[in-house]
């Protein structure tokens, strides 16, 4: 039995709770999958939107660890991060891409497309998918509509990692994290 994430896993600092959330199960409103790959960002880090200070768009970074930040991307999707690190930290872990494993006909009908590969793999796909929306910025990980289970550490988790994809700003910091030989992943390492 896969145990519940809590605040708590989500307090170290972004690289390492997105290391750690490799293999992991995420589910809203009992749709997901196994996490495949994420990235970190930081304060400190340039290419962060909590980079320039608090901001109405990202205040759920600042606050407590476990908590959903939800941001629109290009006028086109709603992407997904944990907050992450202590609070009053700016930090959070954006989910690049699931293995989908829950609610596949939900998924397929949101996407309108019926490979299970592209279901999932890339951070506008996974918000498509699993239907996130503004109405869930600031929303605690561990309530529903959210199901964050831990992964399950009876079995290896080969973890890789590289440069953050799609930014201009710190290019080249290896804060993504993906699963070895994944087929699910929005790119390769």
């Amino acid at each position: 039995m896969l145990r519940p994430l809590r605040h708590k896993d989500f307090a170290a600092d972004a690289p390492s709770v997105a290391r750690a959330l490799i293999g992991a199960t995420l589910l809203v409103d009992g749709v997901g999958g196994l996490i495949v790959e994420v990235e970190a960002y930081d304060e400190d880090d340039p290419a962060s939107h909590c980079h320039p200070g608090r901001t109405p768009r990202n205040q759920a970074m600042f606050g407590p660890p476990g908590h959903a930040y939800v941001y629109f991307n290009y006028g086109l999707h709603w992407c997904l991060n944990f907050v992450c690190g202590p609070e009053g930290h700016g930090s959070g872990v954006l989910i690049r891409a699931l293995q989908p494993t829950h609610g596949l006909e939900r998924m397929r009908e949101r996407r309108g497309l019926d490979d299970e590969r592209l279901l999932c793999a890339g951070p506008g796909r996974v918000g498509q998918a699993l239907g996130i929306t503004k109405a869930l910025y600031g929303l605690p990980l561990d309530q529903p509509p959210f199901k964050v289970l831990a992964p399950d550490r009876r079995q290896p988790i080969d973890v890789v990692c590289g440069p953050r994809i799609g930014i201009r700003r710190a290019v080249d910091t290896p804060w993504r994290f993906g699963l070895a030989g994944s087929r699910y992943l929005s790119r390769r390492f």
